[in-house]
């Protein structure tokens, strides 16, 4: 299961279905997204698709008869009434108009009476995956895409102490109900399945520094939509100043995206001596020969030095920001703090890393909400001095106050798992053992989301169905090898590593999605937002 793929097929066939000739592509903002996830503008260039407008962009475009447009929109009611104005004073030839997710018959009705001069010769629901992330029915939105587009009508669970995941399935399956027709599709020996989390039970892995390479741009660098902007970085070229890393379009971050730090500078190492080796083979040009072969090899060997200059200067930067602000010590200690139990070591060092000026007022923040985490139950914890130190190091109020939000948000009255292996000491014990048994790969990668033991306990048939009930009576015969696992409130990059590996370890599909990709500021700012009772994110109240 790929729903890249997926919505790339779909976009495909857009293109195509309008036939041959030049086309303009008509988009929201979201559907903007879509489109530049999956597809290099070069690529969709050789589709025809010349030119690109946005349906919200309230400026007048100038009237293009010859051109067929393609509208990839939102079913919502201001793209209706928007792309009604449209209609009423065509601007193209013919419209050929593919919605992202099921849309009322009631605006079907109104776009028809619109079409006085019957330019709209297409008209159909194409299931690409958009994350406009404020709403629950934004969310029942984007998981039935998926859906869709995979072709899958799965069972569903959901976690059992989560109101939200509740009313997301419930939700879900009103759609899976009354689009019944649209959800016909031949289901395998075992029924798919889809599995509904909530953030706040695992409150600890968006909190971590990462250091595999995708996850650790998102978390020093931040990626937006495959884009990362650099524009900070000193002396920095116009062409790096925001660079693209899509697995879809770039075959060396394909291949390296789950390496961890150490690895990847050795793969850049290995990619720059291939580029100049390449290059000093083009040094010499003496003959219409040598010329021939330099221009048919010229456009491979500019895309190589673009991904080599972009990646170089992306593991600079990551180099740089762990040298500048004490990463290694600060990681090694928030790993210590996530999987081992010693509060008195771990409380003195750190107070000391809250000393340290290196140290960011982020990262010294971070230590203190995994402490605080942890021992939020320990008869000697010491919150409240941590707090305190915090303050007199001079780290902002909206910082400090995170602590007792995540305490509000993901403390223990908040959990359903054991996520610290604190309650079955037998258990504990005894993954501990094996744990040391097989010893710790790399300290700053210890940790392990609650993700892979719960889609373990999935995949083996153990996980409990009174935590993890089934929606209404209906269960699952046999073990499912397709589950979509969707989390509220957000996944990680280091989750998203979870299921590419669990995918290569057991004889299963896993997609994973959430209401956004998360890296520890933009998991703060949600926590903010949802301990305030204003998320933006997703909508606590619907």
């Amino acid at each position: 299961m790929n729903v890249v793929t997926a919505v790339k097929m779909y976009i495909t066939q857009m293109t195509e279905e309008s036939g041959p000739g030049m086309k303009i592509l008509l988009m929201d903002k979201h559907t903007t997204s879509i489109v530049s996830m999956v597809f290099a503008q070069s690529e969709i260039l050789r589709k025809e698709v010349y030119l690109f407008e946005r349906i919200d962009s309230g400026s007048p475009y100038e009237p293009m008869r010859h051109l067929k447009c393609i509208a990839f929109l939102r079913p919502t009611k201001e793209n209706v009434i928007l792309l009604e104005r449209e209609l009423k004073n065509p601007q193209y030839g013919a419209y050929y108009i593919y919605f992202s997710n099921i849309i009322a018959k009631a605006d079907i009705k109104t776009l028809a009476e619109a079409d006085d001069q019957e330019v709209v010769r297409e008209v159909q629901e194409f299931y690409g995956l958009s994350w406009d992330l404020t709403q629950l029915h934004r969310s029942v939105q984007g998981v039935t895409a998926v859906l869709l587009s995979l072709k899958k009508c799965p069972y569903i669970r959901y976690q059992q102490s989560s109101d939200m995941a509740k009313r997301l399935a419930d939700k879900i399956r009103e759609v899976l109900s009354k689009e019944s027709s649209l959800f016909e599709f031949r289901q395998p020996e075992v029924a798919p399945l889809l599995l509904i989390l909530d953030r706040r039970d695992d409150p600890v892995t968006p909190l971590l520094n990462q250091w595999t390479y995708q996850a650790m741009v998102h978390e020093l660098l931040t990626i937006t939509n495959n884009r990362v902007n650099l524009s900070s970085v000193p002396g920095i070229s116009k062409e790096l100043k925001e660079v693209v890393l899509s697995a879809e379009q770039d075959e060396f971050y394909a291949h390296n995206l789950y390496l961890n730090f150490g690895e990847i500078g050795q793969t850049i190492k290995e990619l720059m001596e291939e580029f100049q080796k390449k290059a000093k083979n083009h040094q010499k040009v003496e003959s219409i020969s040598d010329m021939k072969n330099f221009v048919e090899t010229y456009p491979q060997f500019k895309k190589m030095s673009g991904t080599v200059s972009k990646h170089v200067t992306v593991v600079g930067e990551l180099s740089s920001a762990v040298n500048r602000y004490n990463l290694l010590e600060v990681s090694e200690l928030e790993q210590e703090l996530a999987c081992q139990n010693d509060h008195s070591q771990q409380l003195q060092r750190i107070r000391k890393l809250i000393g340290n000026d290196k140290v960011r007022h982020i990262d010294a923040t971070r230590l203190v909400l995994l402490y605080a985490l942890r021992y939020e139950k320990h008869t000697n914890n010491d919150i409240v001095g941590l707090v305190e130190a915090l303050k007199k190091r001079g780290v902002p109020e909206e910082l400090t106050k995170s602590i007792g939000n995540m305490k509000e948000y993901g403390g223990a009255h908040a959990r359903q798992s054991d996520l610290f292996g604190t309650q079955d000491a037998v258990v504990k014990i005894t993954k501990r053992f094996f744990k040391d048994l097989s010893g710790v790969e790399n300290v700053y990668t210890q940790h392990n989301p609650l993700l892979k033991e719960t889609l373990e306990d999935l995949i083996k048939g153990k996980l409990k169905e009174s935590s993890f009930p089934y929606l209404g009576k209906e269960q699952i015969r046999g073990r499912p090898q397709d589950i979509i696992v969707f989390i509220i409130g957000g996944a990680t990059y280091e989750e998203s590593l979870t299921v590419y590996q669990m995918n290569k370890t057991f004889p299963v599909r896993i997609v994973l999605g959430g209401t956004t990709i998360h890296n520890s500021a933009s998991f703060l700012e949600e926590v903010q937002a949802a301990t305030q009772g204003i998320s933006r994110r997703y909508a606590r109240n619907l």
